[in-house]
């Protein structure tokens, strides 16, 4: 099934992949067919390179190990190049285009001189679905074609939806890890990239055009991920009227076998993927993935909003995932997976920290060093056998809780959004919006509160890092405008066909209660079904269990059966309104966060503020 540059018939791609030829001057070119055999024959090209290590333990599964500075996505060095800086906003770094276009084509002229460049149809999101968009990615890293077979559908069944359709639109995307072989003679065993200052993660809107240069790692170099999913995806849904969205999706059932859909926008280290895989507590309740990253959502003719997930695998962060916070994931990555930065232990398996079990022996850690493992699986920061953003990637229908609907091209009617971050104080265990526009605002605030752990500077503890919808370093287009872009979406449909939206905290704290494990007052994993079946009920129009308060509508109470006694005891404290934290909160919004946004700051947001202070003062 081996394709050749003679086998793309649209034009416009074959005329933008052979410009791309001529800047980068590769020794060779490949078209990715996307089949098993082209997969096999490229992971054994790492292998012989000493680039990647087949795992003895796992079925089909292997290690890549990259530069110590190449592990993690660049937030400096990315960029939103539009046309004018206004557009790019506040929160997102920005060069003109064409000064970035001039310096990163010295960068990519001559830059996969004794490289291959593999040539990537893909396609984000089910084949044929009218919520799906298709894109091409040229690369010189046999590690992103290998990821992007997993992550995305790629290969000739997308080639052919062009070749049916010389009109059909395309997102161009290059990407070089800007090491020419030549100059650097061979990869040694870990793959290339450029020095910091050199590399560029760039999206240029206004011509949905993605260049990435200098990186190997993640969404630096996986353009279908943040690149094209969010960063540019925010932009088409802008203009084309839909969302494009940080958020899981998951298939909730109750005991009556009815059906609710949800998606979540939560900032990293919230839990995200283990709501997605959640396994309920409470008998009877069901939860089946959808996705656990990204949604995008349209408007049906019912006038609901309906979602899929563009992606066609996890990218999962390691660390920390264990059979009792994620053990869907762990089954999802026992086969058929990639692992990124963990360590290898002496029997031919994976391990990293928090993952459930002691290590044992001597392990090669995420450096390429061999070690004693550590009495404790603890190890000082900075000295971690696996990096701490160590990555599985492994294909979504692996996943043992995967709904059957996770592919319908039709997507999946969303019944309700939430929004969550790790505040250890003033935000309750869940509350529900009085309008889709204060459902805005609640997306809007979304934040962490900054701990001990998370900076060296004492001075920030306890500020609160605003990640509002859990899209900051993703939004292609100024955040303000990205606010005004939700309450116009409000608008195009009625309240009642609308998405409720709920605003949930599984992290509140009472760090003097010596009973509460980690001081959180509320277990959750698991446990946060409990939160979920109200939220069910709410969807269904059910209010024999709520009150409405100063910040919105709350649970009275909710199921408590097989809790810990001291949770139960908590639970009254974390389901009712801090009322002189809520007007801090308020204050600090209005204060520190709102002005950043200046005149592109929708007005709808400052009347929530005023209406949220006016019932905070009565209550």
């Amino acid at each position: 099934m081996s394709l050749t540059l003679n086998d793309i018939k649209h034009p416009k791609i074959s005329t933008w992949v052979n410009e791309m030829i001529a800047m980068c001057e590769p020794d060779n070119v490949v078209v990715v067919d996307g089949s098993k055999e082209e997969y096999d024959a490229l992971m054994q090209k790492c292998v012989k390179a000493g680039l990647a290590t087949k795992l003895a333990k796992k079925e089909n599964c292997y290690l890549f190990r990259s530069l110590p500075s190449d592990v993690a996505r660049v937030e400096s060095r990315t960029f939103i190049s539009s046309v004018k800086e206004e557009d790019a906003g506040p929160t997102n770094h920005w060069i003109d285009p064409s000064e970035l276009k001039q310096t990163m084509r010295k960068l990519y002229k001559g830059c996969m001189h004794g490289r291959t460049m593999y040539v990537i149809p893909f396609c984000m999101g089910p084949l044929g679905s009218p919520i799906s968009k298709n894109g091409i990615e040229v690369t010189d890293s046999e590690y992103v074609v290998l990821n992007m077979d997993i992550m995305t559908r790629a290969g000739k069944k997308v080639l052919d939806i062009f070749n049916a359709d010389v009109n059909a639109e395309f997102v161009p995307c290059l990407h070089s890890v800007g090491k020419p072989l030549r100059e650097c003679e061979s990869d040694n065993g870990i793959w290339p990239c450029a020095d910091v200052e050199y590399k560029y993660i760039t999206q240029f809107p206004e011509e949905r055009l993605i260049w990435s240069y200098g990186s190997g790692y993640g969404g630096n170099a996986l353009l279908g991920k943040k690149c094209f999913a969010l960063r540019i995806a925010t932009v088409l849904a802008r203009d084309e009227g839909w969302l494009a969205e940080h958020m899981l999706i998951l298939k909730l059932t109750n005991p009556k076998g009815e059906v609710k859909y949800v998606t979540g926008a939560f900032p990293s280290a919230c839990g995200k993927t283990n709501l997605a895989m959640l396994i309920p507590t409470i008998p009877g309740w069901k939860v089946e993935t959808i996705g656990d990253d990204i949604a995008w959502m349209k408007f049906g003719k019912d006038g609901r909003l309906y979602a899929i997930n563009p992606e066609a695998g996890f990218f999962g962060v390691a660390p920390g995932t264990s059979a009792e916070s994620n053990k869907n994931a762990l089954i999802s990555a026992e086969k058929n997976t990639i692992y990124t930065n963990c360590a290898l232990t002496e029997d031919g398996d994976i391990w990293w920290e928090g993952i459930g079990y002691p290590a044992k022996g001597k392990l090669v850690d995420w450096k390429g060093k061999t070690r004693d493992a550590l009495p404790k699986d603890k190890a000082p920061k900075g000295e971690e056998m696996a990096h701490p953003n160590a990555r599985f990637t492994a294909p979504a229908k692996q996943c043992p809780c995967i709904a059957k609907e996770w592919e319908d091209p039709a997507g999946v009617p969303i019944d309700a959004i939430l929004f969550g971050g790790r505040r250890p104080s003033t935000i309750p265990l869940v509350h529900q919006s009085l309008s889709w526009n204060h459902g805005v605002f609640l997306g809007s605030i979304v934040g962490s509160e900054i701990t001990a752990a998370s900076t060296i500077d004492a001075s920030q503890v306890g500020k609160i890092r605003r990640d509002p919808f859990a899209i900051l370093p993703f939004c292609g287009y100024n955040m303000g405008d990205y606010f005004k872009h939700w309450i116009e979406i409000g608008k195009k449909s009625t309240e009642d066909k609308l998405p409720k939206i709920f605003y949930v905290n599984w992290f509140r704290k009472d760090a003097n209660n010596e009973k509460l494990p980690g001081g959180f007052m509320w277990p959750g994993y698991g446990d946060n079904s409990r939160v979920l079946a109200w939220i069910f009920d709410r969807c269904n129009g059910d209010n024999s269990n709520v009150v409405e308060t100063a910040i919105g509508y709350m649970p009275k109470t909710l199921n408590t059966d097989g809790l810990a006694d001291y949770y139960k005891e908590t639970l009254p404290e974390i389901l009712k309104v801090d009322v002189e934290g809520w007007k801090k909160e308020l204050a600090d919004v209005k204060e520190n966060h709102y002005p950043k946004f200046g005149k592109h700051l929708p007005k709808e947001l400052s009347d929530i503020i005023e209406m949220i202070q006016d019932r905070l003062n009565k209550a």
